[in-house]
């Protein structure tokens, strides 16, 4: 672990070394950057027992410092998630590159032919906590999009993002590219997020990935563009014309399957024709081990307060509440939501329609579990993070998301009256 008086030089050689490559990242060639990826693919599967018994470090590191059950799942590798990582970074290898792809070309008049092409953003650092297959998503969705990036993971995966990160430093070696492309900060010191904040002369953007004491410690203190993953505050709205079967197959999954990811439900809203409904789906969920914290008309495993409207548990919780109609739902969710991911579970079109139209989150859903909200499931292959912000980008971020756009005038020694 570097001292805390180095940690500024070491900052700056990263990002000094980040600038470098991302000038050569601009025009790499698409095949390459392909390579880098299906190698670095490889690399993984072929080190996952080593991941695993780094993984295994920062489960014990985690055990120490009292995680909860959740944050111990999102911290876990096994084979199949390893797998998962693998499959991820072929998927991102597989698309499309979206450097130099052409947005518009327009003629003007004047003889000018014009083309807007996307571009990358040059250098994005990544601050993330916990769940260590963010390295192999942000290392491979910066690659594809042709920027350099730089990796700050959480304390509690440090071992496991440091053995991930040397499989995608064998890709670049291996496609011959820069292998400052992907750099990861090497000490778990706070003081090295504070310094990468306030990098504007290397740095872009910054993405943080972590809960509501991250994203809310990046957005006070850093100088360089953010954007922001806010914590997830997910609502479900159960309507009078909800379907019982869908309504309770998707609030279960949506709460049960990971509990400690942004997308799992944490309020569940009942109009109130619909009582008898969100009870038996209340009733599920408790026999399913998750407490549910219940307003005046529902029977939970206690009484609501108002500190659980707006929580995000990441834990089996969740807070549920009658509401008189449409309206009452949607101005509960304007009220709460942290804009992340809220959904509606109705077979009427008018009442679905309202609630895209009047709900202003970056992802509504219909008759889905909000588990869904990731940008593999979106298919980009994976995603850096889900802005919440309306800046630049919303929603799942992935490759496309990560760049910018330039355009490209060409004449014939044409020349401005």
């Amino acid at each position: 672990m570097k001292d805390a008086e180095t940690i500024p030089d070491m900052m700056q050689e990263l990002g000094q070394n980040a600038k470098a490559a991302a000038q050569v990242l601009a025009y790499a060639p698409a095949t390459a950057k392909t390579r880098a990826l299906e190698a670095a693919a490889d690399a993984v599967w072929a080190d996952r027992d080593a991941i695993i018994v780094a993984n295994q470090k920062d489960l014990a590191f985690g055990r120490e410092k009292g995680l909860s059950d959740a944050m111990m799942d999102r911290l876990l590798l096994d084979e199949p998630r390893i797998q998962g990582i693998v499959d991820g970074l072929r998927a991102v290898a597989a698309q499309p590159d979206p450097v130099g792809a052409v947005l518009a070309e327009w003629d003007r008049p004047t003889g000018l032919h014009i083309k807007r092409v996307r571009t990358p953003l040059g250098v994005i650092g990544v601050i993330y906590e916990s769940r260590p297959n963010v390295t192999a998503d942000a290392g491979a969705l910066c690659l594809k999009s042709g920027n350099a990036v730089i990796l700050r993971g959480g304390s509690e995966s440090f071992h496991s993002s440091g053995a991930i990160h040397a499989c995608l430093v064998a890709g670049l070696r291996g496609a011959g590219l820069p292998e400052d492309a992907i750099q990861r900060v090497p000490t778990r010191d706070r003081a090295a997020v504070s310094t990468l904040l306030t990098m504007t002369d290397y740095v872009d953007v910054i993405v943080p990935r972590g809960g509501k004491g991250l994203v809310g410690l990046v957005q006070r203190e850093a100088r360089v563009p953010v954007f922001a993953h806010l914590e997830g505050i997910v609502h479900i709205y159960i309507d009078k014309a909800a379907d019982p079967q869908k309504t309770l197959d998707v609030v279960l999954n949506a709460k049960t399957r990971r509990t400690g990811i942004c997308g799992a439900a944490e309020c569940l809203l009942v109009h109130k024709d619909a009582l008898a409904l969100g009870q038996s789906v209340i009733d599920a969920l408790i026999a399913a081990g998750v407490e549910v914290r219940a307003g005046a008309g529902l029977q939970g495993s206690g009484p609501a307060t108002e500190a659980d409207w707006g929580t995000e548990y990441l834990d089996s919780i969740i807070a549920a509440r009658v509401v008189d109609d449409l309206d009452a739902a949607i101005d509960h969710i304007r009220r709460y939501s942290s804009s992340h991911t809220d959904a509606i579970m109705t077979e009427d079109d008018a009442a679905a329609s309202r609630f895209f139209e009047r709900v202003d989150s970056a992802i509504l859903m219909r008759n889905a579990s909000t588990q869904f909200a990731d940008g593999g499931e979106f298919g980009m292959g994976a995603e850096i993070g889900i802005a919440t912000g309306k800046m630049h980008a919303r929603g799942p971020v992935g490759a496309e998301q990560l760049t910018s756009f330039k355009y490209i005038v060409e004449g014939d020694g044409t020349t401005r009256a």
